[in-house]
């Protein structure tokens, strides 16, 4: 049975990819510090005897154990995600936690696939790419980054988490590639994350006031977990994607404000949405060119907006 190592696999993002993979009959470790993962995500995991939790933080030294066991794939999805300032957790309010994540610790894991001849998947971000001047997104825009602002924390980590990923493999022929997220939502969202989708849903249902920023006329691209845990896998597993890049994202493109009147509808919901002030370096266009996942990977989303939407309204309402 071949071991797979996710880092974050507390997350959003890493719980479903760890029971997914369990599903797949691989070993199954998850190392995290639960800054903004939650072993509530992880409770069917937990029961399974092919997982093994690790509470740690990748950032400082790796556990020994580690280097003890057996592993064969490393996924890193260790990081805080949400930009919005007023979440506690978001990467604005761990800022320094942030850079450390995406540099300290992306150093240590590639050391370790290094050291067990492991396959390493880094799941960087769209926000690479920053407040874009070309729409849609291919893997070669270099993106348009204030490199000190508010965001940068994120941004410039994920930059440089990037830049050491290619380092290892350039120099030393590690078997990585690098995955660019755009926006992803589903089941095991925090309720307090602060972004789109899961604050939408949480108000809506809740009736109070949704909260758009700026005029609403900034466009994201929602893709569903399951669809997202389906690239990465791909991505890990195909024989075509040592040292390559790919965007993974749903390519329809929605305005914000949009989004929000779609959620108040399905929801049934009596709120009203209110405008603020828009965020500093907030990016105004989110749409990845999927075609090199197309063509490398075979894989695009299947899940269309308001069936994964239905699901998470679901799940948000269960809690």
């Amino acid at each position: 049975m071949q071991t797979v190592l996710v880092a974050g696999g507390a997350g959003f993002i890493g719980s479903h990819l760890c029971k997914s993979l369990l599903s797949d009959n691989f070993r199954v470790i998850c190392i995290d510090n639960f800054i903004t993962g939650d072993k509530n995500n992880l409770k069917d995991q937990l029961q399974d005897q092919n997982f093994k939790l690790i509470e740690a933080d990748i950032a400082e030294k790796l556990p020994q154990s580690l280097f003890a066991e057996k592993i064969d794939y490393i996924f890193d999805l260790a990081s805080p995600a949400s930009p919005n300032k007023k979440s506690p957790r978001s990467f604005i309010n761990h800022p320094i936690e942030t850079l450390r994540a995406n540099s300290f610790g992306v150093y240590n894991l590639l050391n370790l696939a290094k050291e067990k001849s492991a396959k390493l998947l880094y799941v960087s971000s769209s926000e690479i790419y920053g407040d874009p001047l070309i729409s849609s997104q291919k893997e070669d825009y270099f993106g348009n980054v204030n490199p000190n602002g508010i965001r940068s924390v994120y941004d410039e980590g994920k930059r440089f988490g990037e830049a050491v990923t290619m380092a290892y493999f350039r120099k030393f022929d590690l078997d990585i590639r690098i995955i660019r997220i755009f926006n992803t939502y589903g089941p095991n969202m925090q309720v307090d994350d602060g972004r789109i989708i899961s604050n939408f849903i949480n108000q809506a249902i809740a009736n109070k006031p949704l909260t758009v920023y700026g005029s609403g006329k900034q466009t994201r691209s929602f893709c569903y977990v399951s669809d997202m845990v389906e690239g990465l896998k791909n991505a890990m597993f195909s024989q075509k994607s040592k040292g390559e890049v790919f965007n993974l994202g749903n390519p329809k493109e929605m305005e914000v404000l949009e989004m929000a009147n779609l959620i108040k509808k399905m929801t049934k919901s009596s709120s009203e949405i209110i405008f603020e002030e828009l965020p500093e370096d907030d990016p105004k266009r989110r749409n990845p060119d999927i075609s090199k996942a197309k063509s490398v990977l075979g894989w695009e989303p299947k899940i269309t907006v308001e069936e994964g939407l239905e699901k998470t309204i679901e799940y948000f309402r269960s809690l």
